[in-house]
Protein backbone atom coordinates (compact mmCIF):
# COMPACT_ATOMS: atom_id res chain seq x y z
CA UNK A 1 0.00 0.00 0.00
CA UNK A 2 1.62 3.58 -0.98
CA UNK A 3 1.40 6.53 1.46
CA UNK A 4 -1.11 7.88 -0.89
CA UNK A 5 -3.43 5.55 1.11
CA UNK A 6 -2.53 5.59 4.25
CA UNK A 7 -4.89 7.49 6.79
CA UNK A 8 -3.41 9.13 9.25
CA UNK A 9 -5.67 8.21 12.75
CA UNK A 10 -7.28 10.99 14.26
CA UNK A 11 -7.11 11.49 18.04
CA UNK A 12 -10.20 12.37 19.87
CA UNK A 13 -9.17 15.50 21.59
CA UNK A 14 -6.24 16.34 19.22
CA UNK A 15 -5.70 19.85 19.39
CA UNK A 16 -7.91 20.68 22.62
CA UNK A 17 -6.81 23.22 25.45
CA UNK A 18 -7.69 21.73 28.59
CA UNK A 19 -8.22 22.60 32.14
CA UNK A 20 -7.89 19.70 34.55
CA UNK A 21 -8.89 20.55 38.88
CA UNK A 22 -8.37 18.11 41.53
CA UNK A 23 -5.33 15.91 40.60
CA UNK A 24 -3.70 14.53 44.19
CA UNK A 25 -2.49 11.19 43.83
CA UNK A 26 -2.51 9.33 40.22
CA UNK A 27 -5.25 6.90 41.96
CA UNK A 28 -7.83 9.72 41.16
CA UNK A 29 -10.42 10.05 38.52
CA UNK A 30 -9.19 13.48 37.69
CA UNK A 31 -5.71 12.36 37.06
CA UNK A 32 -6.97 9.06 34.46
CA UNK A 33 -8.65 12.12 32.67
CA UNK A 34 -5.80 14.07 32.07
CA UNK A 35 -3.52 11.21 31.16
CA UNK A 36 -6.67 9.94 28.48
CA UNK A 37 -6.67 13.54 27.66
CA UNK A 38 -3.17 13.45 26.68
CA UNK A 39 -3.62 10.25 25.03
CA UNK A 40 -5.91 11.30 22.82
CA UNK A 41 -4.18 14.35 22.05
CA UNK A 42 -5.07 16.98 24.25
CA UNK A 43 -2.90 19.54 25.87
CA UNK A 44 -3.69 19.87 29.32
CA UNK A 45 -3.29 21.94 32.38
CA UNK A 46 -3.45 21.35 36.03
CA UNK A 47 -4.46 23.35 38.99
CA UNK A 48 -4.20 23.03 42.55
CA UNK A 49 -3.67 25.43 45.82
CA UNK A 50 -2.18 25.15 49.17
CA UNK A 51 -0.20 22.42 50.75
CA UNK A 52 -1.46 20.17 48.53
CA UNK A 53 0.41 22.09 45.32
CA UNK A 54 3.41 20.01 46.10
CA UNK A 55 1.30 16.77 45.82
CA UNK A 56 -0.07 17.73 42.61
CA UNK A 57 3.09 19.01 41.11
CA UNK A 58 4.84 15.52 42.02
CA UNK A 59 1.77 13.74 40.27
CA UNK A 60 1.94 15.47 37.07
CA UNK A 61 5.09 14.05 36.60
CA UNK A 62 3.35 10.97 36.18
CA UNK A 63 1.72 12.18 32.87
CA UNK A 64 2.68 11.37 29.56
CA UNK A 65 3.60 14.83 28.92
CA UNK A 66 4.49 16.87 32.48
CA UNK A 67 1.74 19.68 32.21
CA UNK A 68 2.10 23.20 34.05
CA UNK A 69 0.01 23.28 37.73
CA UNK A 70 -1.61 26.58 38.44
CA UNK A 71 -2.52 27.56 41.45
CA UNK A 72 -6.58 27.78 41.90
CA UNK A 73 -8.43 27.85 45.16
CA UNK A 74 -12.08 27.95 44.08
CA UNK A 75 -13.09 29.99 46.50
CA UNK A 76 -10.85 32.94 46.02
CA UNK A 77 -12.24 35.18 43.38
CA UNK A 78 -8.40 36.60 43.05
CA UNK A 79 -7.09 33.10 41.65
CA UNK A 80 -9.66 32.69 39.34
CA UNK A 81 -9.05 35.72 38.02
CA UNK A 82 -4.88 34.64 37.67
CA UNK A 83 -6.21 31.32 35.92
CA UNK A 84 -7.77 33.15 33.86
CA UNK A 85 -5.16 35.85 32.65
CA UNK A 86 -2.69 32.60 32.31
CA UNK A 87 -4.84 30.83 29.96
CA UNK A 88 -5.81 33.79 27.87
CA UNK A 89 -2.32 34.50 27.32
CA UNK A 90 -0.71 30.74 27.04
CA UNK A 91 -3.97 29.58 24.63
CA UNK A 92 -5.85 32.10 23.90
CA UNK A 93 -9.02 30.05 24.46
CA UNK A 94 -10.01 27.28 26.11
CA UNK A 95 -11.58 23.73 24.70
CA UNK A 96 -13.09 22.29 27.96
CA UNK A 97 -12.25 21.60 31.85
CA UNK A 98 -13.02 18.91 34.66
CA UNK A 99 -14.13 19.92 37.47
CA UNK A 100 -12.96 17.67 40.22
CA UNK A 101 -13.19 19.42 43.23
CA UNK A 102 -14.82 18.61 46.32
CA UNK A 103 -14.74 19.04 50.19
CA UNK A 104 -17.23 18.60 53.33
CA UNK A 105 -15.99 19.30 56.86
CA UNK A 106 -15.78 16.34 58.98
CA UNK A 107 -18.66 16.95 61.14
CA UNK A 108 -20.52 17.48 57.65
CA UNK A 109 -19.84 13.83 57.40
CA UNK A 110 -20.44 10.18 59.22
CA UNK A 111 -24.05 10.22 60.47
CA UNK A 112 -23.90 13.77 61.95
CA UNK A 113 -26.45 14.95 59.39
CA UNK A 114 -28.99 16.58 62.45
CA UNK A 115 -26.14 17.89 64.16
CA UNK A 116 -24.07 19.58 61.26
CA UNK A 117 -23.66 23.35 61.51
CA UNK A 118 -24.65 25.95 59.15
CA UNK A 119 -21.52 27.04 58.25
CA UNK A 120 -20.21 23.50 57.90
CA UNK A 121 -22.81 22.30 55.50
CA UNK A 122 -22.13 25.70 53.38
CA UNK A 123 -18.49 24.91 53.26
CA UNK A 124 -19.52 21.51 51.49
CA UNK A 125 -22.10 23.33 49.21
CA UNK A 126 -19.66 26.22 48.27
CA UNK A 127 -16.67 24.11 47.46
CA UNK A 128 -18.41 20.72 46.12
CA UNK A 129 -21.24 22.51 43.72
CA UNK A 130 -21.00 26.33 43.60
CA UNK A 131 -17.67 26.18 42.42
CA UNK A 132 -19.12 24.28 39.47
CA UNK A 133 -20.63 27.17 38.41
CA UNK A 134 -17.46 29.37 39.79
CA UNK A 135 -15.25 27.83 36.96
CA UNK A 136 -17.58 27.89 34.31
CA UNK A 137 -17.98 31.55 34.55
CA UNK A 138 -14.53 31.92 35.16
CA UNK A 139 -13.78 30.25 31.65
CA UNK A 140 -16.73 31.03 30.18
CA UNK A 141 -14.94 34.02 27.85
CA UNK A 142 -12.31 31.67 26.86
CA UNK A 143 -14.49 28.80 25.60
CA UNK A 144 -16.77 31.64 23.45
CA UNK A 145 -13.47 32.62 21.84
CA UNK A 146 -12.63 28.79 21.25
CA UNK A 147 -16.04 28.49 19.70
CA UNK A 148 -18.08 26.40 22.43
CA UNK A 149 -16.71 23.74 24.33
CA UNK A 150 -17.12 21.11 27.20
CA UNK A 151 -17.44 21.22 31.06
CA UNK A 152 -17.50 18.21 33.36
CA UNK A 153 -18.44 17.92 36.57
CA UNK A 154 -17.31 14.82 38.73
CA UNK A 155 -20.01 13.14 40.39
CA UNK A 156 -21.65 10.72 42.59
CA UNK A 157 -25.08 10.00 42.19
CA UNK A 158 -27.33 11.48 45.11
CA UNK A 159 -30.93 10.82 43.67
CA UNK A 160 -30.88 8.23 46.84
CA UNK A 161 -29.65 9.39 50.62
CA UNK A 162 -26.68 7.34 51.36
CA UNK A 163 -25.71 6.09 55.25
CA UNK A 164 -22.83 8.39 56.62
CA UNK A 165 -22.51 10.78 53.20
CA UNK A 166 -24.70 13.14 54.95
CA UNK A 167 -24.21 16.91 53.70
CA UNK A 168 -21.13 15.86 50.89
CA UNK A 169 -24.54 14.14 49.68
CA UNK A 170 -26.52 17.20 49.67
CA UNK A 171 -24.23 19.01 47.80
CA UNK A 172 -23.70 16.26 45.15
CA UNK A 173 -27.27 16.67 44.77
CA UNK A 174 -26.85 20.00 44.42
CA UNK A 175 -23.87 19.52 41.85
CA UNK A 176 -26.17 17.82 39.40
CA UNK A 177 -28.89 20.73 39.39
CA UNK A 178 -25.76 23.21 38.91
CA UNK A 179 -24.71 21.16 35.85
CA UNK A 180 -28.57 21.51 34.50
CA UNK A 181 -28.73 25.11 34.84
CA UNK A 182 -24.91 26.00 33.32
CA UNK A 183 -26.45 23.84 30.16
CA UNK A 184 -29.32 25.79 29.95
CA UNK A 185 -27.36 29.17 30.48
CA UNK A 186 -23.90 28.44 28.45
CA UNK A 187 -25.85 26.95 25.20
CA UNK A 188 -26.28 29.98 23.58
CA UNK A 189 -22.34 29.92 23.56
CA UNK A 190 -22.19 26.58 22.35
CA UNK A 191 -20.60 25.26 25.78
CA UNK A 192 -21.88 22.49 26.94
CA UNK A 193 -22.41 20.96 30.95
CA UNK A 194 -22.56 17.44 31.80
CA UNK A 195 -21.60 15.50 35.06
CA UNK A 196 -20.07 11.65 35.33
CA UNK A 197 -21.72 9.98 38.11
CA UNK A 198 -18.98 7.74 38.90
CA UNK A 199 -19.06 4.61 41.49
CA UNK A 200 -16.80 4.13 44.64
CA UNK A 201 -13.46 4.44 43.92
CA UNK A 202 -10.66 4.20 46.64
CA UNK A 203 -9.31 7.67 46.13
CA UNK A 204 -7.89 9.91 48.69
CA UNK A 205 -11.39 11.84 48.65
CA UNK A 206 -13.28 8.36 49.36
CA UNK A 207 -10.65 8.06 52.77
CA UNK A 208 -11.80 11.16 54.22
CA UNK A 209 -15.83 9.07 53.62
CA UNK A 210 -15.90 7.34 57.38
CA UNK A 211 -16.46 2.92 56.47
CA UNK A 212 -15.98 3.87 52.93
CA UNK A 213 -15.94 -0.23 52.49
CA UNK A 214 -20.01 -0.34 53.17
CA UNK A 215 -20.05 1.51 49.59
CA UNK A 216 -17.52 -0.84 48.13
CA UNK A 217 -19.91 -4.13 49.92
CA UNK A 218 -22.86 -2.61 48.40
CA UNK A 219 -21.46 -2.35 44.74
CA UNK A 220 -19.98 -5.80 44.59
CA UNK A 221 -23.33 -7.37 45.01
CA UNK A 222 -25.20 -4.88 43.05
CA UNK A 223 -23.08 -4.00 39.98
CA UNK A 224 -24.11 -6.18 36.89
CA UNK A 225 -21.40 -5.70 34.80
CA UNK A 226 -19.20 -5.36 38.94
CA UNK A 227 -16.60 -3.32 39.96
CA UNK A 228 -13.05 -1.85 40.34
CA UNK A 229 -12.77 0.40 43.48
CA UNK A 230 -9.05 0.51 42.28
CA UNK A 231 -9.10 1.39 38.32
CA UNK A 232 -10.80 4.66 37.56
CA UNK A 233 -9.80 4.35 33.89
CA UNK A 234 -13.29 3.87 32.70
CA UNK A 235 -14.52 7.08 34.54
CA UNK A 236 -11.86 8.68 32.57
CA UNK A 237 -12.64 7.43 29.35
CA UNK A 238 -16.03 8.75 29.55
CA UNK A 239 -14.53 12.19 30.69
CA UNK A 240 -12.49 12.03 27.83
CA UNK A 241 -15.74 11.35 25.58
CA UNK A 242 -17.81 14.04 27.04
CA UNK A 243 -14.41 16.44 26.15
CA UNK A 244 -14.95 15.55 22.88
CA UNK A 245 -16.46 16.69 19.41
CA UNK A 246 -18.82 13.35 19.37
CA UNK A 247 -21.06 14.69 22.46
CA UNK A 248 -21.57 18.25 20.72
CA UNK A 249 -24.95 17.72 20.93
CA UNK A 250 -25.36 16.57 24.62
CA UNK A 251 -25.85 18.55 27.59
CA UNK A 252 -26.90 18.69 30.95
CA UNK A 253 -26.75 14.86 31.71
CA UNK A 254 -25.14 13.05 34.63
CA UNK A 255 -23.88 10.24 33.04
CA UNK A 256 -23.33 7.39 35.15
CA UNK A 257 -20.24 4.79 34.96
CA UNK A 258 -20.88 2.75 37.97
CA UNK A 259 -21.10 -0.92 36.46
CA UNK A 260 -25.15 -0.43 36.30
CA UNK A 261 -25.34 0.03 39.91
CA UNK A 262 -27.90 2.79 39.64
CA UNK A 263 -30.26 1.08 37.59
CA UNK A 264 -30.36 -2.17 39.53
CA UNK A 265 -32.97 -1.59 42.74
CA UNK A 266 -31.64 -5.07 44.47
CA UNK A 267 -28.96 -7.53 44.41
CA UNK A 268 -27.90 -10.85 45.43
CA UNK A 269 -24.42 -12.12 46.88
CA UNK A 270 -22.13 -13.17 44.63
CA UNK A 271 -21.73 -16.75 43.99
Amino acid sequence: MTDRFVRRKVLLLEGKRLVVTGVLTDDSIAFQAARIAQDQGAEVVLTGFGRAMRLTERTAKRLPITPDVLELDINEPSHMDAVVADLEKRWGAVDGAVHAIAYAPEDALGGNFLNTPADSAATAFLTSAFSFKTLAAGLRPLMAKAGGGSLVALDFDNTQAWPLYDWMGVAKAALQAVTRYLARDLGADNIRANAVSAGPLGTVAAKSIPHFQLFEREWAVRAPLGWDVTDATPVGEMVALLLSDWTRMTSGEVVHVDGGFHAIAAGSEPS
